[in-house]
């Protein structure tokens, strides 16, 4: 008796963030920065559309996340990495281990994005070396499928976060090969105000985010942004973008356990 061919769990990975992206949903993210490669593995076994790793801010490192990336497939959930600032060779790596998406932070400038590119787009986009030994054994694909299909399923993210990234929005929008653009409103708030204040849910902040949408849509790209609460994610969301990275693992933890202690004292 002859069965239907299922796609190999590991592709639909892999494809799940740019289907995701290019739909009528929004792509709802799980935050993760503990350095524990279980963490995502387990986070990607809830509600979320696919898992991002943190190596900017939190203290994970490439082990972990070339650790965390299988058990995160496993679950049919793709893996976005933030790199390191300019760390591009970390680019790479990770998509070698089979990661799907890239977010790069402070990419202020064209130049700044074709180089970003050039790291995570085969030729003839963009320069990246051959060597995705995980990304094959992830995603059942030979060599050359995989070569003919990475470039269109590895989703690149450049971060917005600066008045000078603010400026050049629309030249950075128009680099080949960048996928989309990510606005990390702590930072941007900041860049706004000269250094003034931290206010990543001001009225300037809206304000730019609104026009960087604008800006994304006119460029026929993806957008996506954090959101240090459930609530500011849904804002996002209504505000129209595409991808909403939500809270994080940090955050989750300590929410449950207030929620846990004051159910049991009867709170």
């Amino acid at each position: 008796m002859q069965t239907e061919p299922r796609e190999h769990p590991g592709t639909a990975a892999l494809s799940a963030l740019s289907r995701g992206l290019s739909g009528t949903s929004p792509v709802l993210v799980g935050w993760c920065g503990l350095p524990e490669p279980t963490v995502p593995g387990l986070m990607a076994r809830e509600p979320f559309d696919a898992i991002a790793i943190d190596m900017q801010h939190a203290p994970v490192d490439l082990r972990a996340v070339v650790s965390a990336i299988p058990l995160v497939a496993a679950a049919g959930k793709p893996t976005i990495v933030r790199v390191p600032v300019g760390d591009f060779a970390t680019v790479s790596r990770v998509l070698d281990a089979g990661a799907v998406g890239i977010i790069a932070p402070m990419i202020d400038t064209p130049e700044d994005a074709r180089r970003l590119v050039s790291f995570a787009k085969f030729p003839p986009v963009g320069g990246r070396s051959w060597g995705p030994a995980g990304a094959l054994a992830l995603t059942g694909m030979d060599h050359p499928t995989y070569f003919a299909r990475a470039n269109g399923l590895v989703v690149v993210l450049a971060m917005i976060e600066t008045r000078a990234a603010l400026d050049a929005i629309d030249e950075i929008l128009a680099v080949e090969g960048l996928d989309g653009i990510f606005i990390g409103p702590a930072d941007l708030s900041v860049g706004l105000s000269q250094g003034a204040r931290l206010a990543p849910e001001s009225a300037e902040v809206d304000a730019a985010m609104r026009h960087a949408i604008e800006r994304a849509r006119a460029a026929g790209k993806s957008i996506g942004a954090f959101a240090a609460n459930p609530a500011r994610g849904r804002a996002l969301v209504e505000m129209g973008f595409d991808l909403v990275a939500l809270g994080s693992d940090t955050m989750f933890m300590q929410a449950g356990a207030r929620a846990a202690v004051a159910t049991a004292r009867g709170g």
